[in-house]
């Protein structure tokens, strides 16, 4: 395990979640745990909405940290699935500096 939460990479954070918290997620199923994601989505909302910079930090921590929890549940790798969508550059135009049109979703 690395030393700090500094040097964790991505698939490094899921297996670091997945220690903490992996038969608790199961228990509660992918809909439970999605609702908890979707609820820590609206606190980031919020806190975007905001100027506490440290609430704004906690919020995108906690955000992460469920979207991994859905992912170990749901049996999905997310460096496998992020380097599958974005390794060779945006989905939409194949550049590593996006040229999309701003109207549309790369």
């Amino acid at each position: 395990m690395p030393k700090s939460a500094r040097d964790l990479s991505i698939e490094d954070l899921q297996q670091h979640i997945r220690k903490m918290y992996y038969d608790k997620d199961v228990a509660r199923g992918i809909d439970g745990t999605f609702m908890w994601l979707m609820e820590e989505v609206g606190e980031l909302a919020s806190a975007l909405r905001g100027n506490d910079r440290e609430n704004l930090q906690e919020e995108f921590a906690d955000v992460i940290a469920w979207l991994f929890t859905i992912a170990n549940v749901a049996d999905v790798n997310l460096a496998e699935a992020l380097s599958a969508k974005y390794g060779q550059g945006c989905p939409g135009c194949q550049r590593f500096e996006c040229e999309c049109s701003l109207d549309e979703k790369p």
